[in-house]
């Protein structure tokens, strides 16, 4: 698979765009990343997926898969090699990384207006008699 696959595979899903984080390519749903192609020029897409999923792609198919080195990896981000991977498979493995963004851009939209904010200027109360 080349880069134009994996960018051309993210962007078919609804809602997905094309940004730039730190110089990369992301690949954003509801203006949050679910993929990038910050490791390119390594051979790898980036996939930002959870822990639980992660493992279960490196257990299926290890030779495809593997963490992102050091704090990110074990947050769930993942590496796809591109060279090695099949159409089929990456568009799949996007698939998941593209629903899970959609299912936490949901969840966090429904929290959204629950909370009450105090601003910074606004100073408690006394409740002290006097």
């Amino acid at each position: 698979m080349t880069p134009a696959g994996f960018r051309r595979i993210a962007l078919s899903f609804e809602g997905a765009e094309e940004g730039s984080h730190m110089g990369a390519a992301d690949f954003r749903v509801g203006g949050r990343i679910f993929a990038t192609l910050a490791s390119v020029t390594d051979g790898y897409g980036n996939l930002m997926i959870t822990p639980e999923h992660q493992a279960a792609f490196i257990a299926e198919r290890p030779d495809l898969f593997l963490p992102v080195f050091g704090g990110w990896g074990r947050m769930g981000i993942t590496h796809i090699r591109l060279a090695e991977v099949d159409e089929d498979t990456l568009t799949g493995a996007l698939h998941t990384a593209w629903k899970l963004r959609v299912a936490k851009n949901s969840k966090s939209e429904k929290g959204t207006g629950s909370a009450t904010t105090r601003t910074p200027s606004a100073k408690p109360r006394s409740t002290k008699r006097t």
